[in-house]
């Protein structure tokens, strides 16, 4: 590895210090964009994915602690940036999970195509901005047997740094790319399925919808909840029954129960 202490000045560290995650994203020349994996587990399970690494920024004592692994897989003229805790949580303004952080390059964007490619289950995510529930519905999404994620534009960044992290890395492991409209699933041969609470709505557990070869799910803000053009074009308009006056679940725990009960065979 190639060991640099640092002071904050670097050039090379303004990836974890100074810029935004929009600057991080850089939507003018998407080639260049760069975003954060945090946390040897989610470092890890990003390389494993095909993930380029740029370099690494690491507690001083995780070096031959926790990262060594990582640092031991990668060449030995990799860039190693380091300083004690205190140090790192002043230049970034938080404390490093597990005292590790690596710059990676952002992948190319998938056609959707690519992304449904031999799918059955897919889900999609639409205008739902909130970096936790992005990374939870994730986690759910490659636990519980969803083949692809598809996000509308107005969506959060799956590879916001606080997403890829609460994903546990499952950003990774699942295909997932941008959509414009929720329609482009139906053209690629989905029935949609709308949740949403409604008069209209059938229960999660109808037999029709298990029995559709290729379903897609599709999720909404928490507050407003989907767009009526969304709910009156889908195919299936879905609630999960509620109890004791409860009007609706968090958006990542809807979709949990969602994936669970609609990915079974």
């Amino acid at each position: 590895m190639k060991l640099t202490e640092i002071t904050g000045n670097e050039p090379e560290t303004a990836v974890y210090l100074r810029l935004t995650e929009a600057q991080l994203r850089n939507r003018l020349s998407p080639e260049d964009g760069v975003f954060i994996a945090e946390s040897p587990k989610v470092i890890a399970t990003a390389l494993g994915a095909g993930m380029q690494p740029l370099s690494i920024l690491c507690e001083r004592k995780h070096i031959t602690g926790d990262a060594k692994g990582i640092i031991d897989s990668l060449p030995d003229d990799f860039p190693v940036y380091t300083a004690d805790r205190e140090v790192l949580e002043r230049m970034t303004g938080y404390t490093l999970t597990r005292g590790v952080l690596c710059a990676m390059r952002r992948p190319a964007e998938r056609s959707i195509n690519d992304v449904t490619d031999g799918a059955r289950r897919v889900v999609v995510i639409d205008g739902v901005t909130d970096t936790t529930n992005i990374g939870a519905i994730f986690r759910s999404a490659a636990a519980l047997g969803i083949d692809s994620v598809l996000l509308t534009r107005t969506s959060c960044d799956p590879l916001n740094r606080r997403a890829v992290r609460v994903s546990m890395g499952s950003v990774f492991l699942v295909p997932w790319g941008w959509i414009d409209d929720v329609d482009e699933v139906k053209n690629a041969g989905f029935k949609t399925v709308a949740m949403a609470l409604r008069d209209d709505s059938v229960q999660i557990d109808d037999a029709r919808l298990r029995s559709e070869e290729k379903l897609a799910i599709v999720m909404g803000t928490e507050g407003d909840g989907l767009s009526n053009k969304v709910i009156t074009g889908a195919d299936y308009v879905v609630k999960i029954p509620m109890a004791h006056g409860v009007d609706s679940l968090n958006v990542a725990a809807a979709s949990a129960i969602a994936f669970w009960e609609l990915t079974k065979r």
